[in-house]
């Protein structure tokens, strides 16, 4: 028994069945050729996008290559492309099956598939029966993808605009009110501008004691605006500079504000496009060569196995009753 494990014996063997074995290998590749045509095997045709993020930051420790695969593989695309496509009529499964929905997903994740590529780039392959429904589907997923991360940082952005705009309102309240308070101090005490009008003071004060052309001197004014700046003329310092800090930082505020309504308004795009999805002119399943080189194959190991068996039938018999 042990001589039919030696490249001798083997070869042998298979010169004693040659004839019937080039006929069962024969029929089998007959038989693989036959069942891998259109009639039983329905040909698929491959469409392909490779891509490169863009536009986005990533949330956490992934790349924004991972982030993009999983935004991808999200469960609201494959929803959204079943129902563009109506994929379930498509892919022909009956919506009175039990299991509906799980042989829905199983179909069109073994017909879309979604990875990364060595480069960092993204791969989007859609198989199809039709090569123009192929290039449509990857293409769609593409847009639906844009159309997310619109989503998302549309509603990001809009909480962002929405506090810059409290913010904003707050500031213009504030420098409101100062506005009033200085508007006041002005009209009701005549305090407008502390440094001039305590110099004014101070000379007409002087002028007054030292002076010989009193007559020429408002000394009731000048001792009114005196009183005035001596209680309010600290409120005065403080409202200018308030309000000058409270101006400085609306402005900037401002800026801000603008600038997140400026994102939040573009119409951007997430994706750089390496290879457009195109109608393929050649089915990529089945490879008809390899589905019968491979029933080739296997019926010629199975005849040996056969063939060895019946050759060491004795041998067989010898070892059962021995048990």
């Amino acid at each position: 028994m042990d001589n039919y494990f030696n490249n001798t014996a083997i070869v042998r063997l298979i010169i004693r069945w040659r004839y019937h074995l080039a006929v069962i290998v024969l029929i089998a590749a007959v038989l693989g050729a036959i069942f891998s045509g259109p009639f039983f095997l329905t040909p698929l045709y491959r469409s392909e996008a490779v891509v490169y993020p863009a536009n986005i930051n990533s949330y956490s420790d992934e790349s924004e290559t991972e982030q993009m695969l999983q935004l991808l593989q999200g469960q609201d695309i494959v929803d959204s492309m079943i129902r563009i496509f109506n994929l379930g009529e498509h892919y022909e499964i009956d919506p009175d099956y039990k299991y509906y929905r799980t042989a829905l997903f199983l179909e069109y994740g073994a017909n879309v598939k979604i990875s990364k590529t060595p480069y960092e780039a993204i791969s989007i392959t859609v198989r199809d029966k039709n090569p123009e429904q192929a290039a449509l589907m990857a293409s769609e997923i593409l847009r639906l993808y844009d159309s997310k991360v619109a989503y998302m940082h549309k509603s990001k952005g809009k909480e962002v605009i929405d506090m810059y705009m409290k913010q904003l309102k707050l500031k213009k309240d504030v420098i409101d009110s100062l506005q009033n308070r200085l508007y006041t101090l002005g009209t009701d005490y005549g305090l407008i501008d502390y440094s001039s009008q305590s110099q004014e003071i101070m000379r007409g004060y002087l002028r007054t004691v030292y002076g010989t052309n009193m007559s020429n001197i408002n000394t009731k004014g000048v001792n009114e605006l005196k009183t005035n700046i001596e209680q309010h003329g600290g409120e005065l310092l403080v409202l200018i500079e308030m309000l000058q800090h409270e101006s400085r930082t609306f402005v900037e505020a401002r800026v801000e504000y603008e600038q997140a309504l400026r994102f939040y308004n573009a119409e951007m795009t997430y994706s750089n496009i390496i290879t457009h999805p195109f109608p393929s002119d050649k089915k990529a399943f089945p490879v008809r060569w390899v589905i019968v080189a491979l029933s080739a194959l296997g019926a010629f190991l199975l005849s040996m196995l056969v063939i060895f068996m019946l050759e060491n039938k004795h041998i067989i018999v010898g070892i059962q009753q021995e048990s």
